[in-house]
């Protein structure tokens, strides 16, 4: 009696373990951020989840993906640019997966595929423009290779919202000739902006000329404006001309004078 108690014990024991283990294969839970792809005997059957989730023992397995936004450093390349610039080169890359089903299926291992995917496409773009547009022009590049590689990974189910192209390493002979390049601009610009100066000031002058050829008296009243400013210099003794045109007047009038 006392064995067979203890047998029907062992063989309870058992059976329950074998529940559990049943259970524990059968019963997942997943995050908000994640779902399960469900094969069935090998054959997909469709996604699930967030939250609990409940699989047939043996004949259901299932992978676990994450939609949440993935950061992908693209490592530094070396890019010959349209004229002949050598470069090194690195981005990030920002992509999520949208269809975790084709991202399982339609490629293997969809984060070395998109990494992969990336690296040729930006030496390709970057090798198709010069150096002027890469350095000026980031974002037509950033967008024209989002544009590219979103069209590339898009039947994998993999959504590319955005790429940055972050560091351009010049070789030191560039950056030499772009140093000289840019103070040959600046002296260009500085002589440009003078010669300006030269000719809005002459024609001032010429204007400034005009009014005192006709208006004799405004050549009395810049005279006079000389000498205040020669006599605000402190200087203990001035000898300066006085032009005939400004005692004309009152020779004028001292000759008046006689004659009556």
């Amino acid at each position: 009696m006392e064995v067979t108690m203890e047998a029907t014990s062992v063989y309870i024991g058992i059976i329950i373990a074998f529940v559990i283990l049943i259970l524990a294969s059968a019963i997942r839970i997943l995050r908000e951020y994640e779902r399960a792809v469900i094969f069935r005997l090998g054959r997909l059957i469709g996604t699930k989840g967030p939250g609990l989730i409940l699989l047939i023992p043996v004949v259901d397995s299932m992978v676990r993906v994450s939609l949440r936004t993935v950061v992908m450093d693209i490592p530094e390349q070396d890019v010959i640019t349209k004229d002949n610039v050598s470069l090194k080169v690195n981005a990030v890359l920002y992509f999520r997966v949208g269809q975790a089903d084709k991202a399982i299926v339609e490629v293997e291992r969809f984060l070395d595929a998109t990494s992969q995917l990336s690296q040729t496409t930006l030496r390709s773009v970057l090798g198709q423009s010069q150096l002027d547009e890469i350095l000026a022009e980031r974002e037509k590049i950033n967008l024209k290779l989002q544009q590219i590689i979103d069209n590339q990974t898009e039947p994998w189910g993999i959504k590319v919202s955005n790429v940055e192209v972050k560091h351009v390493d010049l070789p030191v002979e560039m950056q030499r000739a772009m140093a000289k390049q840019a103070e040959a601009e600046r002296e260009r610009r500085a002589k440009v902006i003078h010669a300006e100066g030269e000719f809005q000031a002459s024609k001032k002058l010429k204007d400034a000329a005009v009014i005192i050829a006709t208006e004799p008296i405004a050549l009395q009243l810049r005279f006079l404006q000389t000498l205040t400013e020669v006599a605000s210099e402190k200087n203990s003794t001035t000898i300066f001309p006085v032009p005939i045109d400004l005692l004309t007047p009152f020779i004028k009038k001292t000759a008046i004078k006689k004659d009556d």
